[in-house]
């Protein structure tokens, strides 16, 4: 080999070694920086077993969940029960949360993505208070742009750590319950008056209404009707029927003033298994009424132990109902709260 083609050689390697060791270069610039973290658990030291308390804080509101005995409650609502499915999933799905993508952000980002104080902030607290984990919950994110982001669920969710104040993650769930509106939380069964015997409305104007009726497929009887009123029965059992539907949009702060339950209507029912219903209905607000109710009563054994049975296991629930005032959907309502010539047969449909 001559001086010259070794000299050639030389050189030559050391240009393909360069583009070599340039391209390496390349390559690391073109992956995240945190590749390794990718597909791990967000929240990985965060078990189940460990959590008794939630906290969840917006800008202008909290709402904190607590494991009691009877279950979770809200303690911002005089610790009405919380859906334990509810908090069930939500705690699932945080501890199931995965790092989809992660990236280096400034304060500018941090408050575009809503994961600084503008965000809602995530406090999950063992029972004697230890702090078992947090995160900040930010905007959702979306794969495609979407007509309302407000409404729509999103394709996951800008999320940070405390620790971590120069990086954003980004998760594949929406985490659309992250929330502190207690309405999200709840478990929206209500009290059920079944099987009515008697039925009264009065309204703060001194005008209402009784139907009451002998036994389950008896016939309705409107009270004190004049000549010529003949009750119109599908809207009386309808009336009657529809407080055996009734489910919860909400309950109410127990500090709640605006509630109209200060001049209520008052719905009076009696039932066939012995039971008795005072219930309140006050102001309709954003399409629910507030209502506050109180029963009483011993239960006839009418239609055998099953029957007993069934009403016994409601009461646990009734009595914790009885000392909120709950919201109720303005639909589930509208039928009992009839003014009196709108339970009546219409002229035309009673000569009919």
């Amino acid at each position: 080999m001559s001086a010259r083609f070794a000299i050639v050689l030389v050189i030559l390697l050391a240009v393909l070694g360069g583009g070599a060791l340039l391209y390496q270069q390349q390559e690391r610039l073109r992956r995240p920086e945190n590749v390794a973290t990718l597909g791990k658990p967000l929240l990985k030291d965060l078990k189940a077993a460990d959590i008794a308390a939630i906290r969840i804080v917006e800008p202008k509101a909290t709402l904190t969940l607590q494991r009691k005995d009877q279950g979770w409650v809200i303690a911002e609502r005089g610790a009405f029960p919380a859906d334990f499915a509810k908090v069930h999933e939500f705690v699932v799905k945080v501890i199931g949360l995965k790092i989809g993508q992660s990236e280096p952000i400034g304060d500018k980002d941090r408050a575009r993505l809503n994961v600084d104080a503008s965000g809602t902030q995530v406090e999950f607290d063992a029972a004697e208070g230890k702090p078992l984990g947090s995160l900040t919950v930010g905007k959702k994110h979306f794969k495609r742009e979407v007509e309302n982001p407000e409404k729509a669920p999103g394709d996951g969710r800008f999320v940070a750590l405390p620790g971590e104040p120069k990086l954003v993650y980004l998760v594949s769930d929406p985490l659309t319950q992250a929330s502190t509106r207690s309405a999200d939380w709840i478990d929206r069964s209500s009290f059920q008056v079944e099987k009515v015997k008697t039925l009264e409305l009065r309204t703060p104007d001194g005008s209402g209404w009784r139907i009451e009726r002998a036994a389950d497929n008896a016939d309705w009887k409107l009270a004190g009707a004049a000549p010529g009123e003949k009750l119109d029965v599908t809207k009386a059992n309808a009336a009657s029927y529809s407080l055996s539907l009734l489910e919860l949009s909400d309950v109410a702060p127990k500090d709640a003033s605006d509630t109209g339950l200060q001049d209520p209507t008052l719905i009076d029912a009696t039932t066939l298994d012995g039971l008795s219903y005072a219930i309140k209905v006050g102001k309709l607000e954003n399409d629910s009424y507030y209502v506050s109710f109180s029963s009483s009563g011993t239960v006839e054994k009418t239609d055998g132990d099953e029957r007993v049975k069934k009403l016994a296991e409601r009461l646990p629930r009734e009595k914790v109902l009885a000392g909120h005032v709950v919201l109720i959907p303005k639909s589930r309502l509208e039928d009992t709260l009839k003014k009196r010539a709108e339970l009546l047969e219409k002229k035309e449909d009673a000569k009919k």
